[in-house]
């Protein structure tokens, strides 16, 4: 027995010098900032469960500047970016494609997985479509618009207005009218697929050969979606170059990331 129980550690001992750590970059939504995922909870949750706290992306005059702690050699480390959440998905896109460059050079060779929330989940696909997924081994998106949604036309609608009227609706609509009305073009790309626009070309690319999962919302009455994205677009199965390629799992949750993300996280992290 005792030949065997050596062969079994040494067998151990190998897989474990060769597995890689596993690298995990949060993308927020719109509006949203690296912050998002501190002040839901996500961040300590996924701390006290192994995925540490490594480094924050913050806007600087040269670009994005990375932040690192001290637990760059964790076994896997945790990354939140910022973008700039108002400006067009290919402007966000390649701010999170210079991000993911300077990742992956603090992490040669290691995997890499994306989770998104909201918009960021389109944001990512285009820089994974438009850079190439280098090292990317899996994208996760939680309550993403891959098929737009019509809350992106009716902020169209309500901004369209630049007569007089304009001025009343910024002043009784306050910093959220105000916010709207500077997202135009990002709410654009946001639109239902169709000829011309953002999402019609996106959802048509070759898209890279990784694992991809939605994190689909499921309403208080038991339906998929939430008030901001319906629940077919939140699954990429819809995006006709995905078909059949993403897993799904269904969460009853509100639109808006919360604790309940990270044990959804964590799940899949550990499959």
């Amino acid at each position: 027995m005792k030949p065997l129980k050596n062969l079994i550690l040494l067998l151990a001992l190998t897989f474990n010098s060769l597995a890689s750590a596993d690298v995990l970059v949060l993308v927020h939504g719109y509006l949203g900032s690296a912050d998002s995922w501190e002040r839901s909870g996500i961040n300590s949750i996924l701390d006290a469960n192994g995925w540490k706290r490594t480094g924050l992306f913050v806007p600087g005059p040269a670009g994005p500047q990375l932040l690192t702690t001290g637990n760059i050699k964790a076994e896997n480390n945790v990354y939140d970016v910022t973008l700039p959440s108002i400006a067009p998905v290919p402007v966000q896109a390649q701010y999170l494609l210079n991000m993911l460059n300077q990742v992956r050079a603090v992490h040669p060779g290691e995997d890499i997985i994306i989770a998104a929330h909201s918009a960021g989940g389109v944001v990512a696909r285009l820089a994974l479509v438009s850079g190439g997924a280098q090292n990317v081994k899996e994208l996760i998106t939680i309550a993403s618009p891959h098929a737009g949604t019509a809350r992106a036309d009716q902020a169209l609608d309500i901004t369209a207005n630049d007569g007089p009227f304009n001025i009343v609706k910024s002043f009784f609509g306050g910093s959220a009218y105000d916010a709207l009305k500077h997202s135009r073009p990002l709410l654009a790309d946001l639109t239902y697929p169709r000829p011309g626009n953002l999402l019609n070309w996106l959802n048509l690319q070759p898209h890279p050969d990784i694992k991809y999962v939605s994190v689909i919302r499921i309403n208080p009455a038991g339906l998929p979606g939430d008030d901001i994205v319906p629940g077919f677009s939140q699954d990429m199965n819809n995006v006709p170059a995905l078909r059949g390629k993403s897993e799904v799992l269904l969460t009853p949750s509100p639109h808006q990331l919360n604790p309940g993300d990270a044990t959804a996280l964590l799940t899949l992290l550990n499959q």
